[in-house]
């Protein structure tokens, strides 16, 4: 079961989830920034502040930086209170998808706020984004926000069978016990478990 008013967990998303989100962003700053979400499974106060320099290393050829950079200072503090940065792999179809989007000129901002270009989106802005789509989509009942590419990342990898080590050094959680409440067991994964014994 998805959020509903703030409470539960976000909701895993299908591909076909995506693909009507995706239709439902006109603009295509607010699909990179869906993409981004999807293929890093980096939570969305990261990807606002992110930096053209985080991910292009020539902007004006599209020339995409093996990995996209979280700076330390942009990314949720472990429960210690520090903060790393984080270096992602660029997955293939975000790569293609960077390549062909141009982010504004006039700021360093990948996602510059509408208004004052020399500061990044707010999480409220792209909440906000989402949560249009979402409704256009007819999406809204279940209980999707940007916090679901992250948990539909984090669950895909364990139902592909990765590591919980590997799921851990992919999403830069410190706690295993905060990585393990983004996976969903679904029935079909019981069912394949079941199935090997």
């Amino acid at each position: 079961m998805g959020k509903n008013n703030r409470c539960g967990q976000a909701a895993i998303l299908t591909d076909d989830d995506y693909a009507k989100i995706l239709q439902q962003l006109k603009n295509p700053t607010h699909q990179i920034a869906l993409q981004i979400a999807r293929y890093t499974v980096e939570r969305v106060g990261a990807i606002t502040k992110l930096q053209i320099s985080d991910v292009y290393a020539d902007v004006s050829q599209g020339e995409v930086l093996p990995e996209i950079t979280f700076q330390a200072n942009t990314r949720k503090a472990a429960p210690g209170g520090k903060r790393e940065t984080r270096q992602v792999p660029v997955h293939p179809t975000l790569k293609e998808l960077l390549q062909l989007y141009r982010p504004p000129t006039n700021s360093r901002w990948l996602f510059p706020s509408p208004r004052y270009r020399d500061q990044p989106v707010t999480v409220r802005a792209m909440d906000k984004w989402l949560k249009k789509a979402l409704a256009r989509a007819n999406l809204s009942h279940k209980g999707a926000s940007w916090h679901s590419p992250r948990r539909t990342g984090i669950t895909t990898l364990s139902n592909a069978g990765k590591s919980v080590k590997v799921i851990q050094a992919v999403t830069g959680h410190k706690s295993l016990a905060a990585l393990m409440r983004y996976i969903e067991v679904t029935p079909q994964a019981v069912e394949n478990a079941i199935a090997v014994l």
